[in-house]
């Protein structure tokens, strides 16, 4: 049975009343308003008293001593109402849903009533539905028509709404950029926002609901058309389970459902939800309650009931079935698909409650780990950074890596010069940077590419990292193998970032970097937030699609149980971390087994020739004072690298008895010196250069621990002298109000 309504819906001079109800006993008039609407933009034409007016969710619900007619006051006009009597006999003594139909077709909708009927002992519903009059008129027809194939005596009523209930700024709930999941919502082309079909607004129709038809339901469960409750078989009811709870209220608890993908052949069902998210383990609250037990002073919300305590109970879960309420995109576009896992009771709630024999994830195969540890390559992108190679490479050949692969772009000090003599040494690969034509950033267009080379793809290790970062192994003998031994189980190692700053250290020299530099970041450094990024050594499997600049992306998902991923203290990182994390927190950071002492200021000179030289990742983005602010951290001391120099020094020794190798490492140490004379005499460069080495400079890189987030996000000039004279010693805190981003 199909009963169809209509909301009031009277707008005058931009006040809108949503609806008016008459008491069951007749002696009084409800009256709920838009939200936003100040009640004093209401007020009775002849005489009626106002009794009480209660703000839910923004929205006025006001209480008139008088049963109408009533002449309001909207504004400066004046409306006659008559308050249609509340039907509570449509219902009464039911098991009933109350909920919202936005778009949603017929079909979806008997078949949520239909399962609901069968499964759960749903006896009739009242759906709000959101469509713009005279938009969708065969909808109401096609449900009458369905309805008695069912199967269940289900009373149905259909309330249509002659204003819209939406959000004034947002885009149809259909659309992705509406979907919580979906990813790339700054890079998405928005349709117009529309109120009749954006995410609700005027959550004052659930009291409007219970008031005119709901009051006498045995139990209410405030689901949606795509919400459905899970299949417990024969064990009690979300509706039994209300009815006896203490305070006539349970919690219901949703999880986002999402087919792997979507049908071609047909119209996505629910049978084809089988897949949830492995790492979101949040919930949709909604809720059921029992009118006659719980209190009268409830009031109904979309997401809880006010006045009453929800009880938990095992009967509460279900399924928000995301590709029927956003529909308007591919599954891809609702959901980062590198998310999604099968969900066996879904799977076999498509099969038993929808009769449907769901599109199944494909299955794949992680490659076999190699036997032993296998060779450890680093990719890496350079441009001029000739003058540090040796050292970087030595340092890393000592500790164990096998291999290194090498792109670079625009060298003018020799860097390319001396990557070939190394390669035609057998000790580097060395490639040009594909990244002219592709429209991707340098780094990006290498890491792409060395996806293809077959040391990467053979490698039983892999690292993305840069030549200003040395991986600090602080257990064993400082190697590989003993950082592989302090960690047997795992196949991805997140190796934490120490900012280590300049020491003061105005002046360039051919001199080990890891010797001369030692003041940095305390270990505890939760700002800036790039004090604690990493990069991640990894077992090349295909687990992940790709190679990335923190770590490997796009996350096979099938295969997330097979990650074994540990910080730098052999601690197990959080499955929330697993698909998009590059940077550690104060609950997962970790320095004991291993750290990645990232030298990226150098000294004052060199960082000259850094700015000119400009970045291989944020192209777009100037290395100035904020940047060195931000990077440059005098705050501790760390020599725990240092322990490696004599093993570091004899591999560099080695390399430079090359007499072509020495010859290049001096030709690149010379064209640095001349590249860095030639920007101290542009006006430009020396003033800031002056800055950089100048007193405040100095004071500030010892005071990082001190500041907020915004103060790096701002930049240096924010902080007052007072500020800087202080002893950083002393305890104290200092942050600004979030402005704009200085890069």
């Amino acid at each position: 049975m199909l009963e169809r309504r209509r909301l009031m819906g009277i707008e005058a001079d931009g006040v809108v009343l949503l609806d008016a109800v008459l008491s069951p006993d007749g002696a009084r008039t409800e009256l709920f308003l838009a939200q936003g609407t100040d009640p004093a933009s209401l007020s009775l034409a002849d005489g009626a008293g106002i009794s009480e007016i209660r703000m839910i969710n923004g929205a006025p619900r006001v209480t008139v001593d008088a049963p109408g007619p009533l002449t309001l006051r909207l504004g400066a006009s004046e409306v006659a109402v008559t308050p249609p009597g509340a039907e509570q006999g449509l219902l009464a003594g039911l098991n009933a849903t109350v909920g919202l139909r936005n778009g949603e077709t017929a079909g979806v909708v008997l078949d949520w009533l239909g399962y609901h009927a069968t499964h759960h002992g749903l006896q009739g519903a009242v759906i709000f539905d959101r469509a713009r009059p005279g938009s969708d008129p065969g909808f109401a027809e096609a449900l009458v028509e369905g309805l008695p194939r069912l199967g269940h005596d289900c009373r149905v009523v259909l309330v249509e709404a002659p204003v819209p209930l939406g959000r004034a700024e947002l885009p149809p709930e259909s659309h992705p950029f509406c979907a919580p999941d979906a990813p790339g919502k700054d890079r998405m082309d928005l349709p117009e926002p529309d109120r009749w079909s954006a995410p609700l607004a005027e959550s004052l129709i659930y009291e409007i609901a219970r008031a005119r038809f709901l009051d006498q339901a045995r139990a209410v469960a405030c689901l949606d058309v795509h919400d459905i409750l899970e299949d417990r078989g024969d064990a009690p009811s979300v509706f039994d389970a209300a009815v006896a709870a203490h305070s006539g209220a349970v919690a219901l608890l949703g999880l986002h459902a999402y087919p792997w993908r979507l049908p071609t052949d047909r119209a996505v069902g629910f049978g084809d939800h089988i897949c949830v998210q492995f790492d979101n383990t949040g919930r949709r609250p909604r809720w059921c309650i029992a009118p006659a037990v719980a209190s009268d002073a409830a009031v109904w919300r979309p997401v809880r009931i006010g006045n009453v305590m929800l009880e938990h109970a095992e009967a509460g879960a279900f399924y928000r079935c995301m590709a029927l309420r956003h529909r308007d995109g591919a599954v891809s576009q609702i959901v980062p698909k590198s998310s999604l896992v099968e969900y066996p009771p879904l799977i076999g709630l498509a099969r038993t409650g929808f009769g449907h024999d769901p599109d199944r994830m494909p299955r794949i195969e992680a490659r076999p780990a190699i036997e032993g540890r296998g060779s450890a390559v680093i990719v890496t992108t350079m441009k001029n950074e000739g003058p540090f190679i040796l050292e970087w490479l030595a340092h890393h050949r000592a500790i164990g890596f096998d291999g290194v692969l090498i792109y670079t772009n625009d060298c003018t000090d020799g860097t390319d010069t001396m990557l070939e003599l190394l390669q035609s040494r057998g000790l580097v690969q060395h490639r040009d940077n594909p990244f002219r034509g592709t429209g991707m950033k340098p780094q990006h267009a290498a890491l792409a590419a060395a996806e293809d080379e077959a040391m990467v793809r053979e490698a039983g290790w892999v690292v993305c990292m840069d030549v200003d970062e040395y991986v600090n192994i602080k257990t064993g003998d400082g190697t590989l193998d003993a950082l592989f031994a302090a960690v047997p189980d795992a196949n991805m190692i997140a190796m934490t970032w120490r900012l280590f700053g300049n020491g003061d250290v105005d002046g360039y020299e051919d001199a080990f970097i890891t010797e001369t530099f030692s003041r940095c970041a305390p270990e505890l450094a939760r700002k800036p937030h790039q004090a604690w990024g990493f990069k991640t050594l990894f077992q090349n499997r295909g687990i992940f699609r790709k190679l990335g600049v923190h770590r490997p992306k796009g996350l096979n998902p099938q295969l997330v149980d097979q990650i074994a991923w540990v910080n730098g203290s052999g601690r197990p990182l959080p499955q929330s971390m697993l698909r998009n994390a590059w940077r550690s927190t104060a609950t997962t950071y970790g320095y004991d087994l291993v750290q990645l002492n990232h030298y990226a200021v150098r000294s004052v000179e060199s960082f000259l020739v850094k700015r000119d030289r400009g970045r291989v990742n944020h192209v777009d983005r100037d290395q100035g004072l904020a940047y060195w602010f931000r990077m440059n951290c005098n705050v501790d001391e760390d020599r725990s690298i240092q322990r490696m120099l004599p093993a570091i020094r004899a591999e560099y020794d080695r390399l430079l008895a090359d007499p072509e190798i020495a010859a290049a490492h001096a030709h690149s140490v010379a064209c640095h010196r001349e590249k860095i004379e030639q920007l101290k005499e542009r006006p430009d460069y020396a003033a800031f250069y002056e800055a950089l080495r100048g007193d405040r400079m100095r004071k500030l890189a010892r005071l990082h621990n001190h500041f907020g987030a915004n103060v790096f996000l701002s930049g240096p000039d924010v902080v007052p002298d007072e500020i800087i004279e202080r002893d950083p010693e002393e305890p104290f805190f200092f942050t600004v109000e979030r402005g704009e981003i200085v890069h």
